[in-house]
């Protein structure tokens, strides 16, 4: 069964960093693209980033280019969001994501592309 297990978040001051990993268990991970999705509360969920299956496309939401990295170890079913340079708006309920559907270098900021989800992993900027 496809499971995707966040850990990483917690309280950080602004500027500060955090790095958010997503354990993959019961498919390929190098078969899936990946997606980084955060909700804030009252919020709709946005797209911050993902990666494609072959580690060729990346792409960003404009508010965390140049701050955020998404990356994947295939070998170790896991996938990974660096988080620098963090702002208060950056708070909110951050998950992992995987699909299929896309070719090699394929991936969406879009949260109706993907149909597996972790449960989310809470990241709250503040001093």
């Amino acid at each position: 069964q496809l499971q995707l297990v966040e850990s990483g978040g917690g309280l950080v001051q602004p500027g500060g960093s955090l790095r958010l990993s997503c354990e993959a268990s019961g498919f390929t991970l190098g078969r899936y693209a990946i997606g980084w999705f955060r909700q804030a509360p009252g919020k709709e969920r946005e797209g911050v980033a993902c990666l494609s299956r072959n580690g060729g496309t990346t792409k960003y939401a404009d508010s965390v280019k140049g701050r955020f990295t998404v990356s994947r170890y295939n070998d170790k079913n896991a996938l990974y969001l660096q988080m620098n340079s963090l702002k208060p708006e950056d708070t909110a309920v951050y998950h992992c994501a995987v699909d299929s559907k896309f070719g090699p270098y394929g991936c969406s900021l879009v949260a109706a592309d993907y149909a597996s989800w972790g449960q989310g992993t809470q990241v709250t900027v503040s001093s």
